[in-house]
């Protein structure tokens, strides 16, 4: 499959030369902490912990390029099970663009994904180039963010996530994504500064939701639940952990009116969106519970 061309701009050092080679190899999560920062500096607003929650995810599906030993292009290709794939993060230095680096770097790490069905969330400005590199377009993501606002009280539904819930917490994750992701659920429902609630219906989960510190305010992902009602519950209970300064961003499938019903409700507004795109079908899930997704990098 063709990659498509170099399309972002992560900071890096820039003492190279187009005569350097570039090499690109398996990156370790001290290299892609590196790579979080370059994020930050596109505005992505990374969660501040995610690189921590997302490499062991696949360690082999993060690659990054260098030339002369010094960090220049980066993208990953996470596997998440033998039919499906996502790839983000493709990043590459403004002053060693128009040079074929963005093209090389996909070529070593794409294969990574052998015949999975692969996801990203491209920026509109490129939707036409990855569909030359076989992505079809799905649906678009909004990005809404504000200061929330009038939230109900708390229900007694809505508790925090304990160990005795991780169980039956990847099972309900698996409804809603198209894979099994047990490892990285645990990890991100039990990270430091990250918040994580439940929604129980009878004892069942019906519901959950997580909200972390992001280099600007925090970012909720995923928001998954049952019904309209079982979401507001987890919004509020998340959003009443954070500072009222402070801003919460979320990423909503456009389908879903009930989840930007939601956003507009608390008083969040669009700020921007992607595309999300995959090369082949994408293995079943609960779209209908999606109130935000996990992570544009991440899927």
């Amino acid at each position: 499959m063709p990659p498509p061309s170099d399309d972002a701009r992560p900071d890096a050092p820039r003492h190279t030369s187009a005569a350097d080679p570039l090499t690109v190899t398996t990156a370790s999560p001290q290299d892609w902490h590196q790579v979080a920062r370059w994020a930050a500096d596109e505005e992505w607003n990374p969660g501040r912990g995610d690189t921590d929650c997302f490499h062991p995810t696949d360690p082999a599906g993060f690659f990054l390029g260098r030339r002369a030993g010094h960090p220049v292009s980066a993208v990953s290709v996470v596997n998440y099970s033998d039919a499906y794939a996502f790839l983000g993060y493709y990043l590459v230095h403004p002053d060693h663009r128009g040079q074929g680096l963005g093209l090389a770097t996909w070529r070593a790490a794409f294969p990574h994904a052998g015949v999975r069905t692969v996801g990203l969330d491209a920026v509109p400005a490129q939707q036409a180039t990855y569909r030359r590199a076989g992505f079809t377009p799905a649906y678009d993501t909004a990005r809404y963010g504000g200061r929330p606002t009038g939230g109900d009280t708390p229900r007694p539904e809505v508790v925090p996530v304990a160990g005795t819930h991780l169980d039956a917490l990847a099972a309900y994750d698996r409804l809603c994504f198209p894979a099994g992701r047990r490892g990285f659920v645990t990890r991100w429902v039990t990270a430091p500064g990250h918040t994580a609630r439940v929604y129980l219906r009878d004892g069942a989960i019906a519901g959950y939701g997580v909200i972390r510190p992001a280099r600007t305010g925090h970012r909720i992902g995923p928001l998954f639940a049952d019904s309209p009602q079982a979401a507001e519950a987890l919004f509020d209970a998340l959003t009443a952990c954070v500072d009222p300064d402070d801003e919460v961003f979320l990423d909503i499938p456009e389908p879903r009116r009930a989840a930007v019903a939601l956003a507009a409700s608390r008083g969040l507004t669009p700020r921007s969106h992607t595309v999300r795109m995959y090369t082949g079908p994408v293995p079943p899930a609960a779209e209908e519970h999606t109130f935000a997704v996990t992570s544009l990098e991440l899927g």
